[in-house]
C-alpha cells in the first residue's frame, strides 16, 4: 500500500492496488455546520480534576452518535425499505437522514431546498458527493449545539428529526460565565448559555420518532405525527416515569448518558479554570454489537476513531446497569421445583429501548449434582435464535408473554413486535401500523393502564398483575424428578438485532448494502450480551424413587391481542395427561395437544384442564379484543381499558 499526502485538502489518501480509501475530512465547513475536527482543536486534550481524560470529541467519536451514518445495519435497512416501498423513496431518504446524517440533510433539504439521495453514485454516502464529509460526521457537534429553544422543542412538531437550527451560528452551552472570544475568532460561532441544551427535550428531537405506514397496496394510511407508528418513544416513556422533570426522582437523559465531572471545557486559553457539572460526552447506549462491527470493519466503513474499545466498554457497562435481576425464592414442594425471578428496570425508559429490533430474554437453567441439564428455557442457538421461541421458528408467530413457565418451549422474551395493517407481524418499518406485542420492561412509576397510547403495553403483559411500574416477576414451576442438589442459573440476555429481523432483512441480500451487512454480521461472533447472571442452590430430598408423573398443561394464543373480526390460534400441549376438557369461552373434551382458531368479539378467557395419574392441571389464556379502528385520524379518542386499547370516535 502506498500513501500520499494531499496538502490542498489536508487528507491522507491511501491507494491499495485499484482501491482508493479516503479518510473522513472532519474539518469540513458548510453554511451552518463545522466538522468535529474543528471543534477538537480546543475541546480535546482535557482532563478532569481526578486526572481522567474527558476530551469531548475523543469521547463522542467512539459513540454511535458519531458513527450514525456509518452504521451498516442502518444502511442495510434504508436499502431494504427503498426496495420494498420505492414509491415512498423521498419520504424514506429524508426521514432516515434527518437524524443519521443531520448536517447533510439540513444543508440539502432546508438550505438548498433539494431532495436528498442516500445510496448509489449520487448519494451522500458516496465519497464524491459534496456533502459526504458532513454526512459521515454523523450527529456532529454543531448540530446538537445549534438546536434552538423555540415553541416546537419537546412537542410533536419538534420530534422525528424536526429540530430547528439557528441561523446566527450560535452555539448553546451549559455555562453562563464563559470567555467567548477564542471561539468567535477561530470559528465564527458564538458560544451562548442556554439551559435547554441540558434538557431531555433536545434528545427527544431524534429519539422520539414516529413513522408513516402503508397498507398492503402501498397506500399511505397516516396524515399527522399523531397517526403515525411510534418507532421509538423513550422521551414519552421517560415522561411517564419517576425520572421525569415532575417525577419523584427527576433525571434528564444527559444525567445518565453524559455523566458529570469537574473539568475545563476548553484547552484554550490555557488559563481557563475548571467548571463543576461538566457533562462528559460518552453517549453510551447498549449497542455493543454495532460498535464492535464498526471497530472490526473500520476501514471499510470509514470509521476514524481509534477508541472504539472504549465506546464498547462504556456501552457494556451501561447495559449491565440497566436491569436488576434476582431470584426471589426457590423451593421444592409436592414434587415441583418452583422458582420466582424478579426484574427491575433501572432505566428512565422502556428496556430494551430504541429501534424495535432489540430484545431481552431469560435463560433459566437447572442442573443436577452431576451437572446434567434437568430443565432449560431460553437457550441461545449458534445462529442467534432462541430455542423454543415461536417467532424464531416462524416469523409470522409471536412468543407470548408469560407469568408462569412450566415447559422448556416457553421463553420469557421482552420485545416489541411490529404488526401491519392486516394484523400480521412485519419487519418492514413502513408497513408497521401498531405493536402486536410490547412487554419491554417499563420504567419505574410507569402505570401501564393510564399511559398514552403510543407507549402502551401490548399483549399478555397488559393482563399480568406481576408486570407494571418497572417490575416483572415470573414463576418457573417444573417437576423435581431427581434427588440431591439442584443448581439454578438465570441469565438476562440482550440482542441488538433479533433473529427474525436478521432473517427478514436477508431476503434483500441482493442489495449491496444488505449483502455487506450480512457479510460482516455473519462473520462477527458477538451477537448478544449477558446483562445479568444470578444463581442459587436448592436441595431436593423428597423425590421418591417411583415419582408420580403429574400432568402439566401449557396454553397460548397467537396473536395474543386482536381486533374485532380477527382470528387468534390457541395452541396447547401437555405432559403426563390422558384427557383434557375445555371451559370458559369454549368447552368440550379436547385432545392432549392441539390447536384451535377462535374469533372472539370481546375479551375472552380460555381454560384447559387435563387429567392423568389421578391428578389434574389447568392453564388459562386471555385474549384481549379491541374494537376495530375505522381509520386513524386526529379526531379519534384512544382510551385504555382493562383488555387493551379501545378506539372511540368523537
Amino acid at each position: 500500500m502506498k500513501c500520499y499526502k494531499s496538502f490542498s485538502v489536508g487528507l491522507l489518501l491511501c491507494l491499495a492496488f485499484t482501491t482508493t480509501l479516503q479518510a473522513k475530512n472532519d474539518r469540513f465547513k458548510t453554511s451552518h455546520f463545522s466538522g468535529s475536527g474543528n471543534c477538537s482543536q480546543c475541546h480535546n486534550n482535557l482532563s478532569d480534576i481526578q486526572g481522567k481524560d474527558v476530551s469531548i470529541v475523543r469521547d463522542w467519536g467512539a459513540s454511535m452518535m458519531a458513527n450514525a451514518a456509518s452504521d451498516p445495519f442502518w444502511k442495510a435497512m434504508v436499502a431494504s425499505e427503498l426496495e420494498r416501498n420505492p414509491h415512498l423513496s423521498s419520504v424514506i431518504k429524508d426521514k432516515c437522514t434527518q437524524c443519521h446524517a443531520p448536517a447533510a440533510n439540513y444543508e440539502i433539504t432546508k438550505v438548498q431546498g433539494g431532495e436528498i439521495e442516500v445510496l448509489g453514485s449520487n448519494g451522500i454516502l458516496n465519497s464524491n458527493h459534496a456533502m459526504n464529509n458532513a454526512a459521515l460526521n454523523g450527529v456532529t457537534c454543531t448540530v446538537c449545539h445549534q438546536i434552538t429553544d423555540d415553541e416546537t422543542l419537546g412537542t410533536d412538531k419538534g420530534f422525528s428529526g424536526q429540530y430547528r437550527i439557528n441561523d446566527t451560528k450560535t452555539i448553546y452551552g451549559q455555562y453562563a460565565d464563559i470567555f467567548s472570544n477564542p471561539m468567535v475568532n477561530r470559528t465564527g460561532y458564538k458560544p451562548t448559555h442556554s439551559d435547554h441544551i441540558s434538557t431531555s427535550e433536545v434528545c427527544a428531537t431524534c429519539h422520539e420518532l414516529t413513522t408513516p405506514y402503508v397498507d398492503a397496496k402501498g397506500n399511505v394510511m397516516t396524515t399527522t405525527p399523531d397517526t403515525e407508528f411510534p418507532e421509538q418513544t423513550p422521551y414519552t416513556e421517560w415522561q411517564n416515569s419517576i425520572f421525569s422533570d415532575t417525577g419523584s426522582n427527576p433525571r434528564s437523559c444527559q444525567e445518565c448518558h453524559m455523566p458529570q465531572t469537574t473539568a475545563k471545557v476548553s484547552s484554550r486559553p490555557h488559563w481557563l479554570g475548571s467548571k463543576e457539572g461538566f457533562s462528559k460526552h460518552h453517549f453510551a447506549g447498549a449497542n455493543t454489537t454495532m460498535l464492535t462491527m464498526l471497530r472490526d470493519n473500520a476501514t471499510k466503513l470509514g470509521v476514524t476513531s481509534d477508541n472504539m474499545d472504549m465506546g464498547i466498554a462504556r456501552a457494556r457497562n451501561m447495559l449491565k446497569s440497566a436491569v436488576t435481576l434476582e431470584i426471589v425464592s426457590a423451593s421444592v414442594k409436592d414434587g415441583f421445583l418452583e422458582t420466582k425471578v424478579r426484574l427491575v428496570n433501572n432505566s428512565g425508559h422502556k428496556t430494551p429501548t430504541s429501534f424495535p429490533s432489540r430484545r431481552m430474554w431469560l435463560n433459566f437453567r437447572v442442573t443436577d449434582s452431576d451437572n446434567n441439564v434437568v430443565f432449560e428455557s431460553g437457550k441461545l442457538n449458534d445462529d442467534g435464535s432462541i430455542e423454543g421461541a415461536d417467532n424464531d421458528i416462524n416469523q409470522s408467530k409471536i412468543e407470548p408473554h408469560y407469568d408462569l413457565i412450566t415447559s422448556d418451549d416457553q421463553v420469557q422474551i421482552y420485545e416489541a413486535i411490529m404488526g401491519n395493517t392486516d394484523g400480521q407481524t412485519t419487519y418492514t418499518l413502513l408497513r408497521a401500523a401498531r405493536y402486536l406485542k410490547d412487554n419491554r420492561l417499563t420504567p419505574k412509576g410507569f402505570n401501564k393502564m393510564s399511559v398514552p397510547y403510543k407507549v402502551a403495553v401490548w399483549g399478555g403483559a397488559l393482563d399480568d398483575n406481576n408486570f407494571n411500574s418497572g417490575v416483572d416477576e415470573i414463576t418457573y414451576r417444573i417437576p423435581a424428578s431427581v434427588n440431591g442438589n439442584l443448581h439454578i442459573e438465570v441469565d438476562l440476555n440482550y440482542q441488538t438485532i433479533m433473529h427474525g429481523f436478521v432473517q427478514d432483512l436477508y431476503k434483500n441480500a441482493n442489495l449491496p448494502e444488505v449483502k455487506a451487512f450480512k457479510t460482516m454480521y455473519d462473520a462477527q461472533s458477538l451477537k448478544h450480551e449477558t446483562i445479568q447472571h444470578v444463581q442459587t442452590l436448592v436441595t431436593n430430598n423428597d423425590a421418591p424413587v417411583d415419582l408420580i408423573a403429574h400432568p402439566t398443561v401449557s396454553i397460548k394464543a397467537t396473536p395474543v391481542t386482536i381486533e374485532q373480526g380477527q382470528t387468534s390460534i390457541i395452541s396447547w400441549s401437555t405432559t403426563n395427561a390422558e384427557s383434557c376438557n375445555a371451559s370458559g369461552s369454549w368447552g368440550g373434551s379436547k385432545d392432549t395437544a392441539g390447536q384451535k382458531a377462535v374469533t372472539p368479539q370481546e375479551t375472552s378467557s380460555y381454560t384447559m384442564t387435563c387429567y392423568g395419574n389421578e391428578d389434574n392441571a389447568s392453564a388459562t389464556v386471555i385474549i384481549p379484543v379491541k374494537e376495530a379502528p375505522q381509520g386513524i385520524s386526529p379526531s379519534e379518542d384512544r382510551r385504555p381499558h382493562r383488555g387493551g386499547w379501545r378506539w372511540r370516535h368523537q
